[in-house]
């Protein structure tokens, strides 16, 4: 079943996080489970942002949170983040093509 991770956090550093985020996704080409990674921002909320990564399953996602590549960017973000990141784990039910 495949699974989606959202993270929501606020930042002042996007800069910062985005080239914390390009490093962990060079160290990890080819061994991650991410299938697809959306950065998104709040329209209505300044520096909040929300960072939807797609798995093609829950034990796949865990598998690559268990990367120490994964282990060292979550570290990171979490101290470039203004408060601690919020995260929802989600098995999808149902997906269209619209």
């Amino acid at each position: 079943m495949p699974f989606i991770q959202i993270i929501e956090y606020k930042t002042s550093k996007l800069d910062e996080l985005n080239a914390a985020l390009d490093g962990w996704l060079e160290a990890t080409e080819g061994k991650r489970a991410a299938s697809r990674g959306v950065q998104t921002k709040d329209r209505d909320a300044t520096n909040t942002y929300v960072q939807i990564v797609e798995f093609p399953s829950y034990e796949e996602a865990m598998a690559n949170s268990d990367l120490p590549e994964t282990r060292e960017f979550s570290a990171k973000l979490a101290s470039l983040c203004d408060g601690p990141p919020t995260f929802r784990n989600l098995d999808v039910l149902r997906e269209e093509t619209m």
